[in-house]
């Protein structure tokens, strides 16, 4: 069985090993981890999304799955608990960087958007200024104000 939880810092490692085999950038990932969540499995982490928040704005990351665990779900689940987190903390909007995943967003109210568009606080992050190409696809979802999980 599958559990999604929030992170510890006993989880970095895990954290940082998916995020590797995910090839998704790891800078800036330890100072978010009290607004990480992880995947268990057996007791091991085997999915990760986290966010990054700043004011009423956010950037959601680090959203990734064990290869031998995709296509059951899982990034669908995490990103829901993730934006459902974001709301509890009174985000507006999320935003997100991709390269690979451009169609994986939209069911969730990801639309793209220029890059010029993001949030400044956001555009200030390691994602933004060193981590992520420029190539990367900017996308922005509004939240609206209901609960969930």
């Amino acid at each position: 069985m599958t559990t999604i939880a929030a992170a510890t810092s006993a989880d970095l490692p895990a954290l940082l090993e998916l995020l590797g085999q995910s090839a998704l950038p790891t800078a800036g990932l330890a100072d978010h981890l009290d607004t990480t969540l992880v995947a268990r499995e057996a007791g091991h982490v085997v999915g990760s999304a986290a966010l990054e928040l700043y004011g009423t704005t956010a950037l959601l990351r680090s959203v990734a799955v064990a290869p031998g665990l995709r296509g059951r779900g899982l990034g669908q689940e995490l990103t829901r608990h993730a934006l459902a987190l974001a709301r509890r903390r009174k985000i507006r909007t999320v935003y997100l960087l991709t390269e690979t995943a451009g169609g994986f967003f939209p069911r969730f109210g990801f639309r793209a958007i220029s890059r010029d568009a993001v949030d400044p606080a956001v555009q200030g992050s390691v994602e933004f200024t060193s981590a992520c190409p420029t190539s990367a696809l900017a996308m922005a979802a509004e939240l609206e104000r209901r609960a969930s999980t």
